[in-house]
């Protein structure tokens, strides 16, 4: 088998329909660096048969809308090589790290990145975090003095390469001083930010997935990038990207949901259900235009704003996601907070003095 020079730690549906999609339409125009190990990071049985429908190939549909137009369309994805699963192949994906990888990516889910009790191990244990199962893995890599890797998670963590990087040293905390100093100083720590729906799985591999994505990567030196692609974006600072997809894209979400729970949790089920109904679209167009845009204009970061809520709209009105208002309404406060309540704040302090009453008014809403 040739080797692959990607190493990626987790199965999910995401990565499938994103990086893993990417990398295979780049290949087919030799702008790839190479296949990808796919690594299942638990013990989870459930998940053998995923492991080897993904090396196999398997599809992605792609579904919604672009400029306008509805997009309904099955691709096939041949990037994945081999898949292993981190318990029972563990030699195997030492022999990859050591022998093969360059850039080893990750999307472990929510709890990726918490400590566990293992961490405390000496010896390598299943049952650690990733960053704890990283520190371990990485070890033989450096004493057998090959180059050192770029690691690049995808996990929705803000700077989540500099955070991983903090938690790898403190899982090593107990390891060799040389080792530390290689971890910190010469593998090279990636910051991105990922987005893409990626609505349903397909069995036993594959996802349902809209036409929109975007991987954004803060540029560092040496950075090397995985493959060419449209969807990929390097940027000098990530912070412009962020605000964007915060006070945008979740802002909308969060304020559509003020707005049903004012009527009384009527008149919608899904997010394009606001779409489909013309005041209340209109309101939201109103909202960006006259109290969003305002504040990106203010910060000096108004290039490419209007695009990106043209969009946003657009991805809003997918006629075939069923984005439930309900469950955007957990923890209604909090995104209250850091999404409508943070905006107002940040646009102020950077002289937006323009009223917000549609944005004021959802804010109300936690204080009665």
């Amino acid at each position: 088998m040739s080797k692959t020079p990607i190493i990626q730690f987790g199965t999910s549906r995401f990565l499938q329909a994103h990086l893993d999609l990417f990398i295979s339409e780049a290949a087919a125009n030799n702008e790839a660096l190479g296949g990808i190990t796919v690594v299942q990071t638990s013990g989870h049985g459930g998940r053998a048969k995923r492991l080897s429908a993904l090396a196999e190939g398997y599809g992605v549909r792609l579904r919604g809308l672009s400029e306008g137009e509805r997009v309904d369309e099955t691709l096939h994805v041949t990037s994945i090589k081999r898949g292993l699963g981190l318990v029972d192949d563990r030699a195997e994906v030492q022999r990859i790290i050591v022998e093969e990888a360059e850039i080893i990516v990750s999307n472990t889910a929510d709890a990726g990145f918490r400590p566990q009790p293992a961490d405390r191990s000496s010896q390598f244990d299943p049952a650690m975090s990733y960053p704890a199962k990283l520190a371990h893995l990485l070890r033989p890599r450096f004493e057998a003095g090959a180059a050192a890797p770029q690691i690049m998670p995808t996990e929705l963590v803000r700077s989540n390469g500099d955070v991983l990087r903090g938690l790898v040293l403190d899982a090593a905390a107990r390891m060799d001083t040389r080792y530390r100093t290689w971890l910190a100083e010469e593998v090279l720590w990636v910051n991105s930010l990922v987005d893409r729906i990626v609505s349903e799985p397909l069995e036993p591999a594959g996802a349902i997935a809209e036409p929109y994505a975007l991987w954004a990567i803060e540029d560092r030196s040496g950075l090397r990038l995985p493959c060419r692609h449209p969807a990929i974006n390097v940027v000098a600072d990530l912070g412009p990207i962020e605000r964007r997809k915060l006070f945008v894209l979740n802002l909308g979400h969060t304020w559509m949901v003020s707005d049903w729970l004012a009527r009384g949790r009527v008149g919608a089920i899904f997010v394009r259900d606001v779409m489909a109904d013309p005041d209340w679209s209109n309101r939201l167009r109103a909202l960006y235009a006259e109290e969003v845009m305002p504040g990106f204009v203010a910060a000096g970061e108004e290039d490419g704003i209007e695009d990106y809520i043209e969009i946003t709209l657009e991805r809003f009105a997918n006629p075939f996601l069923d984005h439930r208002l309900e469950d955007i309404a957990a923890n209604h406060g909090e995104k209250l907070r850091r999404r409508i309540g943070a905006f107002v704040e940040w646009a102020r302090q950077h002289g937006d003095g323009r009223g917000k009453p549609l944005l004021e008014a959802a804010l109300k809403e936690e204080d009665t």
